[in-house]
């Protein structure tokens, strides 16, 4: 006897938490968060979910670039030696999301009840969330907007630190920027140059980020080096493996990121 496909159509939804209308958390993070809080270390919390080194820390690194308060902290030397260790905050995120995701479960099974009552659904509408390719997203409050006839500077206050863009007057207007409003600064790594703390250099870079580098990924001819700056956020460039030679980049260091002010990108929450 020929066994009849059950069609009935179910539903299905992965839980996922925004922060100002931007990617925050979902499962996936929240399980690294688990781990990291179990192991202490991000090396063998990503091992352990079958995701590389890299990938942990770029979560990581988007996490605490949109949470107020960091949710995973580096530790440096020590008697036992450094590690990654679990915040307050990021132990009750992890509280938050389980409880949400527990009522998200009772919303799915309510809705699967109501839907077999149909007989057919002419459309399935799905939302997709615009993602960019910028890699760094850093989260700021603008404290000055300078016009000019054509263009004009914006600054935001990215964590205690100043950065600069440059952008129409159109742009200011059609995003609505004007002191305290909370915009988002996109920075492609690949438009991020570094320099050493101490090398005494004038740049027509109108932004100089300072900080300690965090991480050194060597690929087949690039390096990223993701620098923790001093206000608390990430940011991480592309250069290649000889300029990192040269410049004694190292985890531990120092260094500064030198960034034009028409080479950032200006968004805000809809």
């Amino acid at each position: 006897m020929t066994k009849t496909p059950d069609d009935r159509i179910d539903t299905a939804a992965s839980l996922w938490l925004d922060r100002n209308d931007q990617g925050f958390v979902g499962r996936g993070r929240i399980e690294l968060l688990r781990r990291i809080g179990v192991t202490g270390s991000i090396s063998q919390a990503a091992k352990g979910m079958g995701m590389s080194y890299k990938h942990a820390w770029d979560a990581v690194d988007a996490m605490n670039n949109l949470s107020p308060q960091p949710l995973v902290q580096r530790r440096t030397g020590g008697r036992h030696g450094g590690g990654t260790a679990l915040t307050d905050e990021g132990r009750r995120l992890i509280a938050v999301y389980e409880t949400a995701e527990r009522e998200h479960k009772r919303f799915l099974a309510r809705l699967r009840e109501g839907i077999r009552d149909f007989d057919r659904f002419h459309t399935l509408i799905g939302a997709l969330n615009m993602k960019v390719s910028a890699r760094n997203n850093l989260r700021g409050v603008v404290t000055a907007v300078t016009p000019g006839a054509v263009n004009a500077e914006v600054t935001l206050d990215v964590g205690g630190t100043p950065l600069v863009a440059i952008i129409t007057n159109d742009s200011v207007q059609s995003l609505g920027l004007a002191p305290g409003v909370e915009a988002y600064a996109l920075i492609k790594a690949s438009f991020v140059i570094l320099a050493t703390e101490d090398g005494g250099l004038k740049t027509s870079a109108r932004n100089r980020l300072c900080g300690t580098v965090e991480r050194v990924i060597d690929g087949a001819v690039n390096t990223e080096v993701v620098l923790a700056l001093d206000g608390g956020a990430r940011l991480a460039a592309i250069i290649t493996m000889e300029s990192a030679k040269d410049l004694g980049i190292a985890e531990g260091g120092r260094a500064c990121a030198l960034v034009k002010a028409p080479h950032v990108i200006l968004a805000v929450k809809d």
